[in-house]
C-alpha cells in the first residue's frame, strides 16, 4: 500500500527520470476527526446568496479524514501529498454511494515539494500547503479541531514559502493564492469574508530576545479580495490591503506566562499601507500560570468593527465556534470585547478537564454582555488517539446589531458534543 501511494505521489508531483533514486523515508500521515453535537436551539440565523438557510449550530455527527504521505524523492527534496474527505452522518443512503460518487468528494488539500538546504541555509516549500499556527487569531490555513460547526473541508494555500531559521531568529516569506472552500458542512456565508479569492504576499519574523522572551512581527498584503456586502461598504473590493502586527510572548520555565498581540488593517485604496477612516485593529492579551496539576489562564480580546484577518481563534463552544476564527465579527458591524477565565486540571496522566467562562460584548462595551460557560474533557487513549467531550451554556443578550439575538436563538443556548481524534 505504501508503494502504491508513493507512486501516486510521484506521478502527481514530479516527473522523475527512470534511473533516479526515489522514495526514501516514506511516511503515511493524516488524521480522522469525528464529532457528534447537539444544541437546544438550532435556529436559522440567515440565508446565503443561493437562498439556502444558514444554521448557527450543527445537530448531528460529522467526520473529516485527511490522509496522505511524505517521502524523500532525492537528496534534500521531500514531497508531500494529502487528500481529504468530509461528510455528515446520514447524508448517504443506507446502501452507500458508488465509488465514483465518493471519488468526486475527495479533494487534494496538500501537494508540494520541499527543498532543504537551499543555498545552504534556506528551506523552500512549493505547491499546495498548510500555513500558520492553529491557535493564531490572524493567520492560519489548515485543519482545525474540536469544532463541531466547522468539521468540514480544510483550506490550504497554493504558494511558494521560503524559510530561514537558526537558534535565535527565523524569517518566513510567502506568496500565493487564497481560495476559501465553499463547503456545505461549514458554510462560509457566516464568515465576514465569504468567497475569498485573492493573491497573498507576506512575511513573518520571529526573534528570541532571551530564552523566555520572544518577539514576532508579521505583515500580509492581500490583493483583489472579494468581500461580502458588509465589508464591501467599508472597503473597495479591488485593490491592495492587508494587516500587520506584532506579538510579544514571555514564557519562563516557572511563573506567569504572558503574550500580548496587536494587529492592524490597512489599504484597499490601491496604495500600500494607506489607512482610511475607522481602520480595523485588534488587541489580544493572554495570561497563564501552572500551579501543580492546574493551569490557570485568562484572555482579553478587543477588535473594532472593521478588523478582519484569516485567524483560527474560536473562543467558547457556542459563541466562537460557528464564527470559525472570525470572532471579530461577533456583533456584525460593531466589533467585540471578550474576556475569558479558564482552568485546565489534570486529575490523572491521560485526563485533562477544562473549565471556561466567557463574556462577549460590542467593542465599546455599551451593551449587556452575553455570558458563556463551558466544560471540556479530553482523554488521551495513547499518543495517537484522543477522545473528547464538551458542554456549554450561553445566556444570550438581545440588542440590534448582533447575530446572537433572542429572535434567532432564544434567550439561552445549550450545546453538547462528543468526539474522537486520531492522528497518524
Amino acid at each position: 500500500m505504501k508503494k502504491l501511494l508513493s507512486l501516486l505521489a510521484v506521478t502527481a508531483l514530479l516527473t522523475v527520470t527512470a534511473n533516479a533514486e526515489v522514495l526514501k523515508n516514506v511516511n503515511l500521515k493524516g488524521e480522522i476527526q469525528t464529532i457528534a453535537s447537539d444544541v437546544r436551539h438550532n435556529a436559522v440565523v440567515g440565508v446565503d446568496a443561493l437562498g439556502n438557510d444558514i444554521y448557527g449550530y450543527n445537530s448531528g455527527t460529522s467526520a473529516r479524514v485527511l490522509a496522505g504521505l511524505s517521502a524523500d524523492l532525492v537528496e534534500d527534496v521531500t514531497a508531500n501529498l494529502m487528500f481529504q474527505y468530509a461528510n455528515v452522518w446520514g447524508n448517504d443512503a443506507s446502501t452507500g454511494k458508488t465509488v465514483q460518487n465518493y471519488w468526486d468528494d475527495i479533494h487534494l488539500v496538500e501537494a508540494n515539494v520541499v527543498l532543504h538546504n537551499l543555498f545552504c541555509c534556506l528551506e523552500a516549500t512549493v505547491g499546495r500547503q498548510f500555513y500558520g499556527d492553529e491557535d493564531s487569531a490572524v493567520m492560519y490555513f489548515g485543519p482545525n479541531h474540536y469544532n463541531a460547526e466547522w468539521n468540514g473541508l480544510t483550506n490550504s494555500l497554493d504558494a511558494v514559502k521560503i524559510a530561514y531559521s537558526d537558534d535565535v531568529k527565523s524569517l518566513t516569506l510567502i506568496a500565493g493564492r487564497i481560495k476559501i472552500v465553499d463547503d456545505e458542512l461549514a458554510d462560509p456565508a457566516i464568515l465576514a469574508i465569504d468567497e475569498a479569492d485573492a493573491t497573498l504576499i507576506g512575511a513573518d519574523f520571529k526573534l528570541n530576545l532571551t530564552d523566555a522572551l520572544k518577539l514576532q512581527v508579521y505583515g500580509y498584503n492581500i490583493n483583489d479580495l472579494e468581500f461580502t456586502d458588509t465589508l464591501a461598504t467599508v472597503y473597495p473590493v479591488d485593490g491592495n490591503g492587508g494587516f500587520y502586527g506584532a506579538k510579544l510572548a514571555f514564557d519562563p520555565e516557572d511563573g506567569v506566562r504572558l503574550a500580548a498581540e496587536y494587529a492592524r488593517n490597512y489599504g484597499f485604496y490601491n496604495q500600500l499601507f494607506k489607512e482610511g477612516k475607522d481602520t480595523g485593529h485588534m488587541a489580544k492579551l493572554d495570561v497563564a500560570m501552572d500551579i501543580d496539576a492546574i493551569t490557570a489562564r485568562g484572555t482579553a480580546l478587543y477588535a473594532n468593527e472593521n478588523f478582519w484577518a484569516f485567524g483560527n481563534y474560536t473562543p467558547g463552544l457556542l459563541i466562537g465556534h460557528p464564527l470559525a476564527g472570525d470572532i471579530f465579527d461577533y456583533t456584525d458591524e460593531d466589533g467585540v470585547t471578550m474576556f475569558n477565565i479558564g482552568f485546565d486540571v489534570k486529575p490523572a496522566d491521560k485526563w485533562t478537564v477544562s473549565l471556561d467562562g466567557y463574556s462577549f460584548q460590542d467593542h465599546r462595551m455599551k451593551h449587556s454582555a452575553t455570558f458563556e460557560g463551558d466544560v471540556t474533557v479530553k482523554y488521551d487513549h495513547n499518543e495517537y488517539v484522543q477522545l473528547f467531550a464538551g458542554a456549554g451554556y450561553a445566556k444570550m443578550t438581545a440588542w440590534d446589531g448582533t447575530e446572537y439575538t433572542k429572535a434567532n436563538y432564544g434567550s439561552d443556548n445549550f450545546k453538547g458534543q462528543l468526539g474522537m481524534l486520531i492522528k497518524f
